[in-house]
């Protein structure tokens, strides 16, 4: 289907949304200061050239971004561009226009994401936005992550591996029945097992018990995987069973939660033998999602990074630039770079970037300047007792000879060996002063509590880029300059507070990049419509008894 021409607002649609709402309202706005935000030529890359005409992809757009700017599901959304007239003049209907199936909405998202759509909405605003010189190019930007929680519930291991058998069985239910029932998978006890959802409530309640049926709930799964392999390796009618998304999950699922040793005996893997965060499936329903913990926060989901706009002369409105969704347990730092080159390759790259220290590192920092960049944000003071204490010869007491490998203590010593190594997997150098006297040493008390003193180094120029930004953050103008980047703390309470950005709508990696991207493009217009009002920031708040103690503090 190929999307048809965008309509103008009709006349009689203008007159009654204008005589409606005479101070107008975010939709109505949104339509006399842009005009059209999006065109269906915009998306004909995502449609096929012949065909029947669809459904504008335009308006799909545009909706979308409205229903996340009010959180309506898609059936409110849907009922919302047939029946309220603000949406009609933002989308351009007629006033008889009776709207389009809730199911729509989801088919278009599952065309952006297949098409390789899934940041075009949000691309499409800011170009616009950078036209009408309310985006500037070349400023300053901040970032920040909060956690998302995913769309399934939380459950305890063996109600995981019990439900994520009983989603491959209802599959194979679906798909191939005949198959379950000739190789006698559909028995009373498994009935009993998995006919039902696997709760808390009707799991075995001893210790013991749940131990014993742990280990038959891992033998009901080999015995089901044996069977769907069995049939792939004959090349047998049934191979394509091992295709089923349900199946090859269970796959992994009881790869990484059981163990089968030579003579067939199941056990489930100890805590220890677990694998790590980042690739431990947590849910049979979202196979992207990964337990994520932050200090005394736990949760099974997802990271949200958003990154804005901050430039401090009010000449305009702060808008979300870049939206990236992270595994949870993945480091902040890990997308540091992306987001600059994201930004650079958009022709967006700032001269700033504002970030805390998650984001940081000696690396960050000559990898973000090689790319006219400057990363500021707060790194750790070196280690070591020395340094922690205040007292004794830490890492900047020392004089290092970069072209000589060598290092020079405070007492006029010289490093005897420098080696080359690596630390995980980050190039690093190793400098020691061995045999060069240091147990007569007078100064070893505050210098060393062991026989040598030994360095470990950057490379040379992440080195110099670590030193000067340790001297530069005590200073007051770095932290006058930090200190913009609070306000992206804003920006995280906007998004959970006006857009339930905590937890997700949809499940899988592909959906929830989706779904952020089109609450940041609703977030903007949120700002866009309060830049146009001249409505004025939120004071940051602060409780009544918070006020009183500070007024008989003062």
């Amino acid at each position: 289907m190929r999307p048809l021409p965008s309509p103008p607002v009709p006349a009689a649609t203008a007159a009654l949304a204008r005589a409606v709402f005479p101070a107008g309202c975010l939709a109505t706005r949104l339509r006399d200061e842009i005009g059209e935000v999006f065109t269906n030529a915009d998306f004909t890359d995502g449609y096929p050239h012949q065909g029947g005409p669809a459904l504008s992809p335009a308006t799909l757009a545009l909706v979308s971004v409205l229903q996340y700017a009010e959180r309506l599901t898609d059936r409110q959304a849907a009922h919302a561009a047939a029946a309220r007239i603000d949406w009609k003049y933002a989308l351009g209907f007629e006033l008889a226009d009776t709207g389009f199936d809730h199911s729509v909405l989801s088919q278009f998202r599952d065309r952006l994401i297949e098409n390789g759509l899934v940041t075009r909405v949000l691309e499409l605003l800011l170009d616009r936005c950078a036209e009408l010189g309310l985006l500037r190019v070349g400023g300053r930007v901040r970032t920040d992550a909060t956690h998302v929680v995913a769309c399934v519930r939380a459950l305890n291991r063996l109600e995981f591996v019990t439900e994520t058998l009983r989603a491959a069985l209802e599959a194979l239910a679906v798909a191939a029945p005949g198959w379950l029932a000739e190789h006698d998978l559909v028995s009373e006890a498994w009935v009993r097992r998995y006919g039902a959802r696997a709760d808390y409530w009707r799991l075995p309640k001893g210790e013991a018990e749940r131990a014993a049926f742990a280990v038959t709930v891992g033998a009901d799964g080999f015995e089901l995987l044996d069977a769907v392999a069995a049939e792939a390796e004959h090349d047998g009618v049934w191979r394509w069973l091992a295709d089923i998304p349900a199946v090859a999950l269970l796959r992994g699922v009881w790869d990484q939660q059981y163990v089968r040793d030579r003579r067939r005996t199941v056990r489930q893997r100890t805590g220890k033998e677990l694998p790590p965060g980042a690739q431990r499936i947590v849910s049979p329903y979202d196979p992207d999602a990964r337990v994520g913990i932050k200090r005394s926060t736990r949760w099974d989901g997802y990271k949200l990074h958003l990154t804005e706009s901050c430039d401090a002369d009010g000449t305009t409105p702060h808008l979300i630039t870049h939206v990236v969704t992270a595994a949870a347990p993945v480091d902040d730092a890990a997308q540091t770079l992306t987001v600059e080159h994201d930004l650079l390759a958009a022709g967006r790259a700032p001269v700033e970037h504002l970030v805390d220290a998650g984001y940081m590192g000696a690396e960050l920092i000559v990898e973000a300047a090689h790319l006219g960049i400057d990363l500021v944000g707060p790194v750790p003071i070196a280690g070591g007792r020395q340094e922690r204490e205040g007292r004794g010869y830490a890492l900047g007491n020392f004089t290092i000879d970069w072209d000589a490998h060598t290092a020079t203590c405070p007492q006029g010593k010289t490093s005897t060996r420098w080696i080359d190594t690596k630390i995980d997997g980050h190039p690093r150098i190793h400098v020691d002063f061995y045999n060069v006297g240091c147990p007569t040493c007078p100064a070893k008390p505050d210098r060393t509590s062991a026989r040598f003193r030994g360095l470990t180094l950057h490379p040379r120029e992440e080195h110099e880029a670590l030193q000067r930004r340790r001297r530069e953050q005590e200073t007051e103008p770095w932290r006058q300059r930090y200190a913009a980047r609070a306000g992206v703390e804003g920006t995280i309470a906007q998004a959970i507070q006006a857009c339930d950005a905590r937890r997700t709508r949809y499940r899988g990696l592909p959906k929830v990049t989706l779904e952020h991207v089109l609450l940041a493009t609703a977030i903007n217009l949120i700002r866009l419509d309060a830049w146009w009002t001249g409505t004025p920031l939120g004071p940051t708040r602060t409780s009544h008894y918070t006020r009183l103690e500070l007024d008989l503090a003062a």
